[in-house]
């Protein structure tokens, strides 16, 4: 059996002993994907099924159920299909595509992760209404930077995810998850602290760091189609 490495570890830690996810050969598959060097070339055919409802771009949808995964550290879009099939994490519209008839070992984990990673973000996501803004950065600064980074940039070896980029609706949706329980595979610290905030706050929050920018050697130009998802990727690896 594959040695556990810092994924186990960190997983448990955010996630508690006893938990599901504590199967050896999901694990296993798992850190492997992590160690593999993907492939982006496949990682495109197999994303032309993740771009049926994230979007041909992975850009997701304005309405909040959808995310961007475009540009998104790798090792967290590894984590999150982890715990889709390991039944931490409840997305039954992506538990049928995160199978391994569908997605693959942990060479086709690591092929279609790491060309979603590579995609170019949404020069222009949907932010929310901007009237509480310095309320957002305030709850931002002093509940959320010490883990997700002063610019909402994430922290790819810890599994803090990026939040830069990301539409106001699916940030607000998810903290409410969070606060009613219905997103299990969070740290519990965040846990906590989103209890603790008011619907307005939440409001607030999300609001603020759907305004906060990606690096722009991340962001697509304007205007820019993933034309075709089941096409070779170019030479230099880029989509």
């Amino acid at each position: 059996m594959v040695k556990k490495t810092w994924l186990s570890i960190a997983l448990l830690a955010v996630l508690g002993p006893g938990i599901a996810w504590a199967d050896a050969e999901l694990d296993d598959e798992l850190t492997a994907a992590l160690e593999a060097t993907p492939d982006l070339a496949r990682g495109r055919i197999t994303f032309n099924v993740c771009g049926t409802c994230h979007t041909p771009e992975g850009w997701g949808t304005s309405d909040g159920h959808f995310p961007q995964i475009a540009g998104q550290h790798r090792s967290i879009l590894i984590k999150q299909l982890a715990d889709i099939r390991a039944g931490n994490r409840d997305v039954p519209e992506m538990a049928p595509f995160a199978r391994q008839n569908v997605v693959g070992g942990p060479q086709g984990i690591a092929d279609v992760m790491g060309y979603i990673a590579a995609l170019p973000m949404n020069p222009e996501p949907d932010p929310g209404p901007g009237d509480n803004l310095p309320k957002g950065k305030e709850i931002f600064e002093s509940q959320c930077a010490r883990c997700h980074g002063d610019n909402a940039e994430g922290d790819d070896i810890d599994l803090f995810p990026s939040l830069y980029g990301q539409h106001y609706e699916y940030l607000l949706r998810q903290l409410r998850w969070i606060q009613q329980g219905k997103r299990r595979n969070v740290y519990r610290g965040m846990v906590r602290r989103v209890k603790r905030l008011s619907d307005e706050d939440l409001q607030a929050v999300a609001d603020y760091v759907s305004r906060i920018k990606p690096p722009a050697d991340k962001v697509a130009p304007k205007g820019w189609r993933n034309v075709d998802p089941r096409g070779p990727a170019p030479a230099t690896g880029n989509p």
